[in-house]
């Protein structure tokens, strides 16, 4: 049976890390063997304890510094021995059964990498505080204009890869700026790259949403680096 592997990073969720992972075990996947690697970039709240008392049941990583995101993802990478990579942010934004909707697509050899796009389902624009709405649509538009591309949610959390695929770009970032890099080395390698609506419950940073204005700032040259560069 062909396997998916789900990277999960994680930093400072102690509310939520179980229930996602909860969530995670009990989504079908595509009717896919399950591998679930979760990276702790060294969390300062209690996420760090709950995690170990989760090991030998998952593969579990931890940053003995905080690293970033992206860090934190090409940590879950080299861990990876699935057919099919995806990553699952550790916050309740996404819901893991949505990736029913975009691994039939690699399963299927449809795609090389399917994004889950929350601007395609016109339910989720309630769900957006205005400014991350206007900001992601922004970044998603520079991308299309330098790219020459037609996405609708480079941001998006949600991606799914073929490993071969994923395995082959070298992944330098280690924040935020790692949607942007993943972004633009998918489409220099021509794989073939297509979306899916999905579902989306945004929160705001008093509920625990990292990314701010400098991340945004640092995208914008990000896409425009890794456009002209490697």
């Amino acid at each position: 049976m062909e396997k998916v592997s789900i990277i999960i990073p994680v930093y400072n969720e102690k509310d939520t890390i179980s229930l996602i992972i909860d969530k995670v075990e009990k989504a079908d996947f595509a009717g896919l063997e399950k591998e679930i690697i979760i990276i702790d970039d060294s969390s300062t709240d209690s996420t760090t304890d709950i995690l170990k008392a989760m090991q030998g049941k998952y593969k579990i990583f931890f940053h003995e510094k905080n690293q970033g995101k992206g860090a934190a993802i090409r940590t879950g990478i080299c861990a990876c021995e699935g057919d099919y990579i995806v990553i699952q942010d550790a916050d309740l934004e996404y819901s893991p059964e949505d990736y029913n909707l975009l691994l039939p697509l690699l399963i299927n050899d449809e795609a090389d990498v399917v994004y889950g796009s929350r601007f395609l389902n016109p339910d989720n624009h309630k769900n957006f505080m205005s400014k991350n709405r206007l900001a992601n649509k922004f970044l998603t538009l520079l991308t299309n204009i330098l790219f020459s591309t037609s996405i609708t949610d480079m941001e998006t959390c949600y991606k799914a890869f073929k490993s071969s695929v994923l395995k082959g770009i070298t992944i330098k970032s280690d924040r935020f700026d790692f949607e942007p890099e993943i972004t633009a080395k998918v489409i220099r390698k021509k794989a073939r790259l297509k979306e899916k609506a999905i579902s989306y419950n945004g929160r705001g940073h008093e509920e625990g949403k990292k990314i701010n204005w400098k991340d945004g700032i640092k995208a914008i040259f990000t896409i425009i680096k890794y456009r002209f560069f490697d």
